[in-house]
Formats: C-alpha cells, sequence, structure tokens
C-alpha cells in the first residue's frame, strides 16, 4: 500500500524548512559511537530544524557495505531520538534512498518501517541506467512511498540530466519535492522550468541543494511562461551538508529570509551574508581540492565542537584535504557570528546526557 503525505507534513513541505544532511559518527578507530550519534540529534532538534535526512551522502554511502552494515542502525537511532523528543512542531523524517531498483525499493521499504514520510531518492552511481529505466525506478519507489528528488552535482557522483528527463520525472505521482543540487544555475534552472511546465507544479515544493549558492537561491522566485501564463515557483526551503554545521544559525537566518520575502526588506544585507556563508562552504567542502574534503571537513566542525568523537571517515582514503583545516580556521575568524559554537557548549552535556540515558 502507498503511503503519502499527512496533511499536516504536506503543509509543512510545502510553507518551507531547514532539513540538515545527517552525520555518521565515528571514533578515531573508525568505529560507530551510539552515544555521539544519538546526543548529534538533540543538537539538530534543538536547533530548530523542521527535518533530517538520514542514509544521504552526509551519512556516507558506505554505511550500506556488508562489512559496516549501519544503514538500518542509524535510521533506527535518528528515527527514535526524534520520537522521544516528542515535539509539537511538525518534522519530517526522510530517507536517503540509493541504488539500482531492487536495493532501492528495499531501503525505502525499511525506511517505512522505521517512520520516515519521504525517500530523498539518489539517482548517483547508476550510470549503466538510462534516463528512461530512472524514470522508471522512480515511479516504483513512488509507488512505496513520497519520493523527494535530487539533482546531485557531478563532482561528487552525480550525473547531468536533459530537461526532458525533468519535465517526465515532475509528473510522477507522490513526487512531492525535488533537490536542486547541480551547484550550476543552468541545470538548477532545468529543474525549476520543469516544475512550472508540470501539471503538478503545485504539488511539488523545491529546495536548494546548492550550498554554494544557499541565500540567493532562497531569496529568488522563479517566473516561467507556459502557454502564455506565467507561473511563479520559490525555493521554500533547503536541504544541504551545509546546514549540518552550525545549525543553530543556520535556522536564524532561514527565518530572517523567510520575513525579507515577506516584507520586502533586508535583501541586499542577505545577499552579502550570503557571499560569507558560500566562502564558509568553500572550506567545508573542500573547493580548493575538488571536494576531496567535503564530508570530512563538516565532520572536523562538528568534532571541533565536541558534538562528534573524531571526523574520520568509513572510507580511509576520505581525508582532510591540503589546507583545509587553515581555511576552516580563517572562516573562524572572519565570520565569528556564522558559527553557532555558544549554543552547543551551552547544551552539549544535555544532549549527552540524553543520549546516554537512551542508551
Amino acid at each position: 500500500m502507498t503511503q503519502y503525505l499527512s496533511k499536516e507534513l504536506n503543509q509543512h513541505l510545502f510553507e518551507g524548512t531547514v532539513i540538515p544532511a545527517y552525520p555518521l559518527a565515528l571514533d578515531s578507530q573508525r568505529k560507530f559511537d551510539e552515544v555521539s550519534q544519538r546526543a548529534l540529534t538533540h543538537y539538530y532538534i534543538d536547533a530548530g530544524v523542521g527535518g533530517l535526512a538520514v542514509g544521504v551522502h552526509t551519512t556516507q554511502f558506505e554505511i550500506r557495505d556488508k562489512e559496516h552494515n549501519l544503514f538500518e542502525t542509524v535510521l533506527k537511532i535518528a528515527s527514535e531520538e526524534i520520537d522521544k523528543a516528542n515535539l509539537s512542531r511538525p518534522f519530517l523524517k526522510i530517507a536517503g534512498v540509493c541504488g539500482p531498483t531492487k536495493q532501492a525499493l528495499e531501503e525505502a521499504e525499511l525506511a517505512l518501517k522505521y517512520g520516515y514520510h519521504i525517500a530523498l531518492l539518489s539517482m548517483g552511481q547508476l550510470d549503466d541506467y538510462t534516463e528512461e529505466m530512472l524514470l522508471e525506478r522512480t515511479k516504483e519507489v513512488a509507488k512505496v512511498m513520497p519520493v523527494f528528488g535530487f539533482y546531485l552535482q557531478p563532482s561528487v557522483g552525480g550525473r547531468v540530466f536533459s530537461y526532458d528527463f525533468w519535465k517526465r520525472f515532475m509528473e510522477i505521482d507522490n513526487v512531492v519535492a525535488v533537490k536542486t543540487a547541480p551547484f550550476n544555475r543552468y541545470q538548477t534552472l532545468d529543474v525549476l522550468r520543469a516544475v512550472c511546465e508540470s501539471s503538478r507544479y503545485q504539488e511539488i515544493a523545491v529546495y536548494t541543494g546548492n550550498d554554494d549558492n544557499i541565500v540567493p537561491d532562497l531569496l529568488t522566485v522563479y517566473e516561467t511562461n507556459v502557454g502564455g501564463e506565467y507561473r511563479r515557483k520559490e525555493v521554500v526551503g533547503g536541504l544541504l551538508g551545509h546546514w549540518a554545521v552550525w545549525t543553530r544559525k543556520a535556522v536564524e537566518l532561514f527565518e530572517r529570509i523567510k520575513r525579507a520575502k515577506q516584507t520586502g526588506d533586508g535583501y541586499a544585507a542577505l545577499l552579502t551574508e550570503g557571499i560569507k556563508i558560500t566562502d564558509a562552504n568553500a572550506a567545508f567542502f573542500d573547493i580548493h581540492n575538488d571536494f576531496e574534503g567535503c564530508i570530512p571537513g563538516i565532520n572536523y566542525v562538528l568534532a571541533k565542537q565536541g558534538l562528534l568523537p573524531s571526523y574520520t571517515c568509513l572510507n580511509p582514503d576520505e581525508k582532510m584535504g591540503a589546507g583545509q583545516t587553515d581555511e576552516i580556521a580563517r572562516i573562524y575568524q572572519d565570520y565569528p557570528h556564522l558559527n553557532d559554537d555558544q549554543f552547543v557548549q551551552t547544551h552539549l552535556n544535555e544532549w549527552y546526557d540524553k543520549a546516554k540515558g537512551d542508551k
């Protein structure tokens, strides 16, 4: 039986919110640290996010490898901590789903088992699949649960898709949102045009995953001429690896953006702030080394704050890039208002106490 979003969660999705991509807690020996994983979940909840994306690129795709076998464990832990928080606000549980059709369906079923609401469907690492095959795969997953489409940038395993692909993608029933993350304005526009030209354009929420262009994406309303009718679509929220760090400040920024869109005031200041955030992202994602340290960079900042025991990854080849720690230090020095270190220091023991009580 197909799962659909509840009216409350659908409204929450369309109003827009902050959704961090969920990191993985490992010690320096690459052993899974359950207490830190649970504590990290409370950090995001108390920072005020509206959802979490678990089992995605930032969580490390290697969690699915037999030697690690952590995919189900991490899905379960994140879901348990969200439930135990007993939140009065709506909160989206989003599960990363990837691989060939059979694997994707199995992952979607597992996500349902642990109470997830939406599958963030990756189309990376499927070079042997034609666009037609990927559309059929999407239809199959959408028969299980709502789908969040995902345009992943090529430099971290994604591929470029035709405009026709996205136009057909948007017509699939139970596709409820799309994340534009090609780090490319032209390809981002392809997705927005495809949404606007779809017969389902009012049924699909658009989120940014362009960590290099967060603020401008969120401030822009796209307008497309469809048969003489101008259709408008805005990027209502973000599902971002960048928002896995300094998350409390990301929530505050998002509230500023929402106020600016409502009042028309503050755009110039926000665009200037957006440049600083892009500069920070360049350090976190290690753009000077072609994204070599994009996951370790996120983990490094969290470990520096005490939220992770280390910044190591399951893949021993996944390391910080040359000069990346210096770049992160520069960002801390140049833009001290962007970090949420004080918020973390105030609540860190509380989050770990909760986590230890759950173990």
